[in-house]
């Protein structure tokens, strides 16, 4: 597995990105919550919020969407660069987790995915 030093998801831009946002420093901000970066496979989207260091990995917490469920939780940067899927035979190539370059830092309402949107609301309206 690679570590935070081979790892092809984790640019110096990127690991910047999450000074002051740090795991757990955005408890309780439900849709004001900042959206640090997005990363994507097919039509799984990670929205990322908060980030750290550990070990020879890298932490990241936020919104997974376009799997089973729509949930929040942690997941290894390590894990996530190891993803690949042989998409091949229908002239897709090897697919792998992308970061989403041109995603600027926003609020979790800001962001335009109906999908994301609606489980937010489902948590947090009234």
């Amino acid at each position: 597995m690679a570590t935070t030093n081979q790892n092809r998801l984790l640019t110096p831009e990127g690991l910047a990105e999450f000074e002051g946002h740090e795991l757990y420093s955005q408890d309780g901000m439900k849709k004001d919550a900042q959206c640090i970066t997005v990363f994507h496979i097919g039509n799984i989207r990670w929205y990322f919020l908060e980030g750290q260091k550990h070990g020879e990995d890298f932490i990241f917490y936020g919104v997974v969407l376009g799997l089973v469920a729509t949930e929040y939780g942690y997941v290894s940067a390590n894990e996530m660069a190891s993803i690949s899927i042989d998409a091949s035979k229908y002239g897709l190539g090897i697919l792998q987790v992308e970061q989403d370059k041109e995603f600027e830092p926003c609020v979790l309402s800001a962001i335009k995915d109906a999908e994301l949107q609606k489980f937010l609301s489902n948590l947090y309206d009234d």
